[in-house]
């Protein structure tokens, strides 16, 4: 196969032109190609007056590959790729997998392909329970700790835009991206350069995948939370969970701890069985919504409302004098900042997209770097006391009831509390309290976000439009502890216990934490060979 780079495309092409462009780079005529699909697309606005997209394609022709790609610097000759599946015996005790957000699930489906019957433990609901809770805790601020924006099928990253962008190169990216198309995700993340599928398409998709383990093999049992780890001379042979007010002990020698960031219980659980681990730095901030078409003109200029463009998305990251890093993180155009709490009298906020991204503002998180000196503790789970700290500020200061505190730019930045909201109403549900974000967030966050704003804004015009508003607090970026692991991926302090995903601080995202557990399936099928 050959494989094209740096063709420009306008706007308005169709794949009925792919051929043209791919034949015009090889210097051949197009009846020699056979196919052409593109492998990579995205958006070249460097010219406001002439934006483009700039794409890579696969080709296959019917000449000497070699022969045409000498006459074409822009072209080389790639391998199609394939996942090789590690296959070994099949295990007289079957995995246990800790968790479905996506870390869990690929680890589980990549078992149960080859051959295994793994079990998964899921402590929230499956997705469509879990649409209803949140959609009930949205709409009346009635919360449910056990089936949440945090915690249920497909973990938190469900409930957010489904955003498969990462700067993890690892070949089995492609896998990743494969599976998903394979169980009803949009053929379009297998090329797009920022690809995402959309929390309305992501929820059947999580749940396609699902009944594949199932059909070959595997269990998925929801409402079932890990209480305990049992081992012996140094390697776990259980786990207890709940299930229904009722306890279960699962016997296996092969455990992938697949949790996500908000399973503050569980890390306490490790703690209690000497499973090392360490405070890590993470970030805290809030969430910064502005007018969709005012990111656009800003990305797009007079392309703003072009019907080939999608909505505008943007990333951006200063170092402040100060030492801090600030920077904007899971970007949601056309999108919505939900309520995303997962425990009683603590205000957390995510952003959220649909896959068609038609909505009237984009938000993104604006993060504040927190290091472990600033937890004021050498507990190992004191990162997670101070989040809570800060939770249970911003829940206050909203009122009691789960509406979040916001405040106007031009009114953080004047240091003035908000008593009004000008053109961007805020998306938040169940609802907002105007107010001033400095009663509930630490002095060094505020003033880091007051300077960042205004550095964002001259690489972003008007990203400090002061009626952009500020919805605090986004505080689950990600885990405040890392769970030690050695090159195996086994955790130094059991054997066969396998820490991974983003609760076990070694992944960011969809993309990493499933990459992650595709790895630890891979070396407990490869353990099984020998």
């Amino acid at each position: 196969m050959i494989r094209i780079n740096n063709i420009s495309l306008p706007l308005d092409y169709i794949n009925e032109d792919l051929k043209k462009y791919a034949a015009d780079a090889l210097k051949i005529n197009k009846s020699n190609i056979e196919s052409v699909c593109l492998n990579k697309r995205s958006i070249d606005a460097r010219k406001k007056n002439n934006i483009r997209f700039n794409a890579s394609l696969n080709v296959i022709v019917k000449e000497n590959e070699t022969s045409i790609v000498r006459k074409c610097s822009a072209a080389t000759t790639v391998e199609k790729y394939k996942y090789i599946l590690p296959i070994c015996k099949i295990f007289d005790k079957p995995p246990v997998i800790v968790g479905s957000g996506p870390c869990g699930l690929f680890a589980a489906l990549i078992l149960a392909q080859a051959g295994q019957k793994p079990i998964v433990l899921e402590r929230g609901s499956d997705v469509d329970k879990r649409s209803r809770d949140i959609g009930k805790f949205w709409d009346l601020g009635e919360l449910d700790t056990t089936s949440n924006v945090q915690f249920g099928e497909g973990g938190a990253g469900t409930f957010s835009d489904g955003k498969l962008n990462t700067g993890t190169k690892d070949i089995r990216i492609r896998k990743v991206l494969e599976e998903f198309v394979n169980h009803g995700a949009p053929n379009d993340i297998l090329y797009l350069s920022k690809p995402h599928i959309g929390t309305d398409r992501l929820k059947s998709t999580v749940k396609n995948i699902r009944k594949k383990i199932i059909s070959l093999g595997g269990t998925v049992m929801f409402e079932t939370k890990v209480t305990d780890i049992e081992s012996k001379n140094g390697k776990i042979t259980a786990v207890t969970a709940e299930q229904n007010g009722n306890k279960i002990k699962l016997y296996s020698d092969n455990v992938i701890l697949a949790v996500g960031h908000s399973a503050r219980d569980t890390f306490k659980m490790l703690v209690k069985n000497n499973i090392k681990m360490e405070q890590k730095p993470f970030s805290m901030g809030v969430r910064i919504e502005h007018l969709q078409e005012n990111i656009n003109m800003a990305q797009y200029g007079e392309y703003f409302k072009n019907i080939y463009l999608p909505a505008a998305d943007y990333k951006l990251a200063v170092h402040l004098g100060n030492g801090r890093g600030v920077y904007t993180f899971c970007m949601c155009p056309g999108g919505y900042v939900v309520a995303a709490a997962s425990e009683n009298g603590r205000l957390v906020t995510n952003g959220m997209s649909e896959y068609a991204r038609d909505g009237v503002n984009a938000n993104s998180a604006v993060l504040v770097g927190i290091n472990p000196k600033d937890f004021g503790s050498e507990d190992i789970l004191a990162g997670v006391a101070f989040q809570r700290k800060l939770e249970e500020a911003a829940f206050k200061l909203g009122g009691e009831n789960y509406f979040a505190p916001v405040q106007r730019v031009c009114d953080f930045l004047d240091k003035t509390p908000s008593s009004s909201v000008g053109s961007v109403i805020p998306s938040y549900r169940p609802g907002y309290t105007l107010t001033s974000i400095d009663r509930c967030l630490p002095e060094f966050i505020t003033d880091s976000l007051r300077e960042s704003l205004l550095l964002f804004d001259r690489k972003l015009k008007g990203f400090a439009d002061g009626d952009a508003v500020l919805t605090a607090t986004e505080s689950r970026s990600s885990s405040p502890v890392r769970i030690l692991r050695n090159e195996k991926m086994q955790s130094v302090s059991m054997e066969g216990l396998y820490p991974c995903g983003e609760g076990a601080g070694y992944a960011g995202g969809i993309m990493s934490a499933a990459v992650d557990g595709i790895k630890a399936a891979e070396i407990i099928l490869l353990s099984g060979t020998k």
